[in-house]
């Protein structure tokens, strides 16, 4: 039985707006956002507009276009949060560790020697200095 993409996952509402996110970009074919439960500062997702469950149903031309967003989106992130590099995460289907079933790409600043979470800020500040680093690219 082939998995079929649930129109009503938070994703997809993040995208009607039905329900709040912290947007730190956005184009006609993708959304990036920041993650409410973040795993450093600065950890933003990176989705396509299309409704595709993960990277097994995405069209060729989505992926392209996705990742050409991904690739800004972790350059502003390292560039906003000082980082020393980024970890860049994927998961397709639940033995992976997917829980949502939209494509999406985690993008995590890094910095050498520490652990994640290293000192508080709000999301809406986190948003900031990637926007703000987008603009400078």
């Amino acid at each position: 039985m082939k998995n079929t993409y649930n129109n009503n996952n938070i994703f997809a509402k993040i995208l009607r707006k039905e329900i709040p996110s912290i947007r730190v970009y956005e184009d006609n074919n993708t959304l990036a956002f920041l993650d409410k439960t973040p795993k450093a500062h600065g950890h933003t997702l990176v989705i396509p507009r299309k409704a595709y469950r993960n990277l097994f149903d995405a069209d060729p031309e989505t992926l392209a276009y996705l990742i050409q967003t991904v690739q800004k989106i972790a350059k502003a992130v390292k560039t906003a949060f000082l980082a020393d590099g980024i970890t860049l995460m994927q998961f397709n289907e639940a033995a992976s560790g997917q829980t949502i079933y939209h494509l999406h790409f985690h993008i995590i600043p890094r910095l050498a020697d520490l652990p994640l979470i290293t000192d508080p800020i709000t999301l809406e500040e986190a948003a900031q200095k990637i926007r703000l680093a987008l603009q400078n690219l």
